[in-house]
């Protein structure tokens, strides 16, 4: 008798991840397969904006029912709890109570978070961790009037921030306190521009700097100086939650799933993972969690789950940057444009025609979430693979 049962798909994160590696496994081996997505919250969250819902903006609402209509995805809410790589069982808990979900086929797709245990004192420093954390800082601007705020970090969450804190709250003394400069992937024009406009906003920028402790009111610094502040938020480092560490699953020193070529986990063929949650190497190194290289990797999911359920050979996976796009306020902004290994190029774009551009980027993922549902999205749709700069690994196909 021939089997008809349908391969069981669980994805746990509603991401940008996750929900675009959904939508194509379902859209791409329809009828082959059962897609089961678990999320904690109904609403989607645009990651790319959390400093705009920082300073009080209001931002569209999607939910992610709402987005898989007409998918036959199923959607739990809750958090996935754990998961029994044995019994192919992933654990969810929500207000409903716990349930477990059997799967085939699991794709993990948790995210990231920034990573508060590296210094002491976190506690008293907001993040931009979820919705909740960048509301309560929302609030707390909101009330703050003339008053003095950290930021923590010189990468791009820490910079758009601070630019969006400062021109959103002319009242509030604005400094960005960081290791090292600013921006310091990009090129030196880019630098530069990112600089004059930070200056422009007046944000104090504190560069060579070592955070050792963050206070209730302030920080302090490597060799004991306190820098006094109304409130402080933490913007540097990331890790993954230790589901998958738990779990036996082989993951690196963040708690991300170490992948071969394909995506699948090097201790659990069985285990996709993509995005923020997953170790991806490639020729030039581990690429870094962006939404630039995280839907590249669903939409490879996705389409090596339609190869694998028809019976055909799974693809390797390649990519390579484009950009570091910036916003500075809503009125500003920088973009970098790169050679795929992520180094800078001497291309780039500033002031609105770059405001233009980064809006277009952030609001991408909702319109290719659109797409996967009518089309099968592929990688190469999204990214280039690299090049030269990205050659094949050799190896890692199992």
């Amino acid at each position: 008798m021939t089997n008809t049962r349908q391969t069981r798909i669980v994805v746990i994160g509603a991401g940008y991840t996750g929900l675009l590696a959904a939508l194509g496994v379902a859209r791409r081996a329809r009828g082959r397969v059962t897609v089961t997505l678990v999320n904690p919250w109904e609403r989607f969250t645009e990651r790319l904006r959390m400093h705009q819902l920082a300073t009080g903006q209001q931002l569209a609402e999607h939910r992610i029912p709402d987005l898989l209509t007409g998918t036959g995805i199923a959607f739990v809410q809750g958090w996935a709890t754990g998961v029994d790589t044995a019994a192919r069982t992933v654990r969810v808990s929500g207000s409903d109570g716990a349930v477990a979900l059997d799967y085939d086929t699991l794709v993990y797709a948790i995210g990231s978070t920034t990573d508060t245990a590296r210094v002491p004192g976190a506690e008293h420093a907001f993040t931009l961790n979820s919705p909740m954390d960048a509301r309560r800082m929302a609030a707390h601007l909101a009330a703050a009037g003339r008053s003095t705020f950290l930021v923590c970090g010189g990468g791009l969450t820490g910079i758009e921030a601070a630019a969006e804190i400062a021109e959103s709250y002319p009242d509030v003394t604005v400094t960005l306190l960081t290791r090292g400069e600013p921006g310091a992937m990009m090129g030196v024009r880019a630098r530069g521009y990112l600089r004059a406009s930070l200056d422009r906003l007046g944000v104090i920028v504190r560069a060579g700097v070592e955070i050792a402790r963050v206070l209730p009111a302030g920080v302090e610094l490597a060799g004991g100086e306190v820098v006094p502040a109304d409130g402080t938020l933490w913007t540097t480092g990331v890790r993954v939650a230790p589901l998958a560490t738990q779990a036996g699953i082989a993951t690196d020193d963040t708690g991300r799933i170490v992948t071969d070529a394909t995506l699948r986990s090097v201790s659990h063929p069985e285990i996709y993972a993509v995005g923020d949650a997953a170790a991806v190497r490639q020729a030039y190194g581990v690429i870094h969690g962006t939404c630039q290289s995280g839907l590249p990797t669903a939409a490879h999911v996705a389409g090596n789950i339609a190869r694998q359920v028809r019976g055909r050979a799974l693809r390797p996976f390649r990519f390579g940057y484009l950009h570091q796009p910036v916003s500075l306020g809503r009125r500003d902004a920088v973009i970098q444009f790169t050679y795929p290994d992520d180094t800078p190029r001497r291309w780039l774009l500033t002031g609105r025609a770059a405001v233009l551009y980064k809006e277009t980027v952030s609001s991408s993922p909702i319109t290719t979430y659109g797409l996967a549902k009518r089309i099968g999205i592929s990688a190469r749709m999204l990214s280039t693979s690299g090049g030269r700069r990205n050659r094949p690994l050799t190896g890692q196909v199992r």
